[in-house]
């Protein structure tokens, strides 16, 4: 039902779930292949890895139109947010790892002390085997794909598992990774709920999972009957914070890209914003005036803005449109899966909008009077996995990032601490666990195994017993 909106003269074409999946046996049988492969040795030399990472890039480059295409059809996910959000991000991942994977991969030797002495100590990376990734729907390709680009440059088998509700992603995604990639190193399972459980079933050496907390704690109790390790990419409420002296004009464009890129369904959007209250009002005015630079008039109409994902989404988003006044937007569109870039004023700490994250283009402002105010206000609520503060004053920012804690987060910006590969991405506590990308991606799926070297020659008599008081006497001296 439209509401308050003229309707589009043509209505996005949205893809349908797959009827293709996996069945049980199929699933033990992927596992148990690609468990084979791994214990053959072929994917631990470098230019096993090293191939395979390029065909990662040369998939992207080759099908980057099928790709995007896809993205559209699940999300109205224009090109270019497509370009930035997704497949760039990928193959400057992936440029990365074939630059330094050598690098990451030589054994290194450290120090020794005296008491082992003569010895040699070295740490040797080396993969972990058969890992399992399951992606989220609101970058369908890039968190499929970078996490996969880190378990092939760290040496590993892997089977992937893409958002069923991403489904023209999803099947892309497929179909590519089995024309490009080594099969008998990588799968991927399609599917739902039912795929996911039973793939959660099996032995896994490494778990990787991005999406909520719900399914986190399921994923993560699932593991534990493996002792699997994992890593868990979630997301939580991430705060952005307005000081009273900072250039409006610029913090505005950031904040309001930040938050209104995909449709605000980026699990590092600004959640909702705590502006000092002697700027509150031009705030507001430069956000309503920069929302109509960026998508006109009339958001619906714009090429540029994305679409919510399914219709259970949409619902539960307009179900938070009641949480406080309506300074801009508030019109949606059912049918269309379209919800205005919305900004809520008068907004409650307890209201229905600020009890979970949002994940979606609705924005709630609340006003501060105080940085210390503010850092109570986050502190006492789950840690999220961004925090962003924008200030003139490089002091108080810096009080701000050493007196709270989250995943990451920027000064002066949103999102954009993603585009350093050499910063690591993660959350802590309830936004997750364990971080990836750059280097970061390659020691998420390695084990660093620590080995010391010793040759026969000069057996110390010290360390057997009987202990002497002489003999400690040295021990102690020596230690």
């Amino acid at each position: 039902m439209l509401s308050g909106a003229m309707a589009i003269a043509t209505p996005h074409t949205f893809a349908t779930p797959p009827t293709k999946t996996a069945t049980d046996k199929e699933i033990v049988v992927t596992v148990q292949k690609l468990r084979a492969t791994f214990e053959s040795g072929v994917t631990r030399p470098a230019e096993w890895r090293l191939n395979q990472l390029r065909q990662l890039y040369r998939m992207i480059e080759d099908e980057e139109a099928k790709i995007l295409a896809a993205l559209k059809s699940d999300l109205g996910k224009c090109s270019a947010e497509g370009f930035i959000g997704e497949t760039n991000m990928v193959m400057g991942e992936v440029k990365l790892m074939l630059k330094s994977l050598r690098g990451w991969m030589r054994t290194r030797t450290v120090s020794a002390p005296l008491t082992v002495q003569p010895a040699k100590a070295k740490i040797y990376p080396e993969p972990l085997g058969v890992a399992l990734i399951i992606a989220p729907w609101n970058y369908p390709f890039q968190l499929a794909a970078s996490p996969l680009a880190g378990a092939l440059a760290a040496g590993n088998c892997a089977i992937v598992k893409p958002s069923e509700v991403a489904p023209a992603t999803s099947a892309v995604f497929a179909e590519l990774c089995k024309k490009y990639l080594d099969q008998s190193a990588v799968a991927v399972i399609e599917g739902g709920v039912a795929e996911t459980t039973t793939l959660l079933e099996q032995r896994f050496d490494h778990i990787f999972y991005t999406g909520n907390g719900a399914v986190g704690r399921i994923v993560m109790a699932a593991a534990a009957k493996h002792l699997t390790p994992v890593v868990l990419e979630l997301g939580g409420k991430s705060p952005c914070i307005v000081d009273r002296d900072v250039n409006l004009d610029v913090a505005v464009r950031r904040i309001a890209w930040g938050k209104f890129f995909n449709a605000g369904q980026t699990c590092v959007a600004p959640d909702y914003v705590l502006v000092h209250e002697t700027v509150k009002k031009p705030f507001l005015d430069k956000l309503a005036e920069v929302v109509r630079d960026f998508y006109g008039d009339d958001p619906q109409q714009s090429p540029d803005y994305t679409r919510i994902v399914n219709a259970r989404h949409h619902k539960r988003l307009s179900a938070l449109l009641d949480s406080g006044k309506t300074f801009i937007g508030g019109k949606t569109d059912a049918d269309d899966r379209y919800i205005a870039p919305t900004v809520l004023t008068d907004v409650s700490p307890d209201s229905p909008v600020m009890k979970e994250e949002i994940f979606g283009p609705i924005l709630p402002v609340l006003t501060i009077a105080s940085l210390d105010e503010a850092v109570r206000f986050v502190n006492d609520r789950d840690k999220p996995l961004a925090l962003y503060v924008f200030s003139n004053d490089a002091d108080r920012a810096q009080t701000v990032i050493d007196q709270t804690s989250s995943g990451g987060g920027c000064v002066n910006d949103c999102v954009m601490h993603l585009a350093p590969h050499e910063l690591p991405f993660g959350g802590v506590g309830p936004s997750g666990m364990g971080a990836y990308h750059g280097k970061s991606s390659f020691d998420c799926f390695t084990h660093m195994k620590s080995v010391l070297h010793k040759p026969f020659m000069l057996d110390a008599p010290l360390r057997y017993p009987p202990y002497t008081d002489d003999k400690m006497k040295w021990v102690k001296r020596l230690s």
